[in-house]
């Protein structure tokens, strides 16, 4: 490894799009669940972000674009002036240390609970299928609620949620936006024929089933520059409910990363595997071959060491890698990459919840 650390061009300056990195290191999106009820990043969240802003790039965590995309407690959002107040104190401290940061737009789509619904009404989804599993409630874990089928009107719809999420990530003086579309939430459950038994022209076909995802890009792109927008997919994760991979994986993401490609998007950040899981694929998918298809640049994801990140750097499999756990425990990873230095581990205990323990007292390599 020490070789490829000496020649590689992981810690060197590269143009993503429209945006200018440090480095092709990105933070991952984390949910940590340090916010209040409201949605609304303050102080702790500013320090938190500020000191990881040695990454080339910050994906904030998932950020819920309205009351109804909410399926966990304690996240963030960006649909109020109060959020995006919030919102820039986080964006001001990344800029101030030298860092970028962008805003991940978030539906979750069936996987909620009624409690975090508005009017504790039913989560939406393309069919009322309910997913497996448990979601953080302010009650604490409670088994997902069954879905309610949206109407073809009201999918339709979605396009005024996610540009109005947008408008607001501006405002708060994000870099630019990644819209989710991962992790069997709410626009991949459209994507999934496991997930979406629909037969209006949002269901069916692969060409209906991408069809959302598509809208929501082009509702983003009427407020910001492709250049400053991206997306995620996941095409083997069975996160958020276990929930099946789509019957056709290479065809139905193949399609639509052929029709992304179209937006001129500044690039695709894929889940190499199972989110938080293992990066085996499934007999038939073949994960490199569908991410050369998109004309942009690529953000690979799940389960990096450095050495992985050098390897496939240097084999030309990966513009931006993209480290989430890493960081939680070591704001300072950058650095510790460039000297092969050992890395603190986060406990499960630290990831989610709680005040600044396991947030942001990490000790630093060289301390500031």
């Amino acid at each position: 490894m020490s070789s490829l650390l000496s020649q590689t061009d992981l810690f060197d300056r590269v143009s993503l799009g429209n945006l200018e990195l440090a480095n092709r290191v990105a933070m991952a999106p984390l949910t940590r669940s340090r916010v209040g009820s409201d949605g609304v990043p303050g102080a702790l969240h500013a320090t938190y972000y500020a000191q990881r802003a040695s990454a080339g790039l910050i994906i904030s965590e998932a950020t819920n674009i309205s009351l109804q995309a909410r399926g966990y407690a304690y996240t963030p959002g960006i649909w109020t002036d109060e959020q995006v107040a919030g919102w820039r104190r986080v964006t001001d401290a990344v800029h101030e240390a030298g860092g970028k940061i962008v805003c991940q737009l978030w539906h979750v789509g069936r996987f909620s609970h009624v409690s975090l619904q508005p009017d504790n009404q039913a989560p939406v989804a393309p069919s009322m299928i309910q997913a497996e599993g448990h979601t953080f409630t302010e009650n604490g874990f409670e088994r997902v609620s069954v879905p309610r089928a949206l109407t073809t009107e009201e999918v339709a719809g979605l396009s005024a949620q996610y540009r109005h999420a947008a408008q607001c990530a501006k405002r708060a003086g994000f870099d630019g936006v990644e819209v989710h579309s991962a992790n069997s939430y709410l626009l991949d459950q459209f994507i999934r024929d496991s997930t979406n038994k629909r037969t209006d022209r949002y269901g069916g076909s692969i060409e209906n089933r991408t069809r959302l995802t598509c809208e929501i890009v082009e509702a983003v792109l009427q407020v910001w520059d492709s250049g400053n927008v991206g997306i995620r997919l996941s095409p083997t994760t069975p996160d958020a409910g276990n929930t099946p991979m789509d019957s056709q994986v290479m065809a139905t993401y193949g399609y639509l990363i052929d029709k992304l490609n179209d937006y001129g998007l500044a690039w695709l950040h894929f889940v190499e595997g199972a989110t938080a899981g293992s990066r085996d694929l499934p007999e038939g998918v073949d994960l490199d071959a569908l991410r050369q298809r998109f004309k942009g640049a690529y953000i690979g994801n799940n389960g990096y060491d450095l050495a992985l990140a050098l390897q496939r750097r240097a084999a030309g499999l990966v513009d931006v890698v993209a480290f989430g756990r890493p960081f939680i425990a070591n704001p300072d990873l950058v650095e510790r990459f460039k000297h092969n230095a050992a890395l603190e581990v986060a406990t499960r205990d630290d990831y989610y919840g709680g005040g600044a323990k396991g947030y942001t007292d990490w000790p630093r390599l060289i301390p500031n």
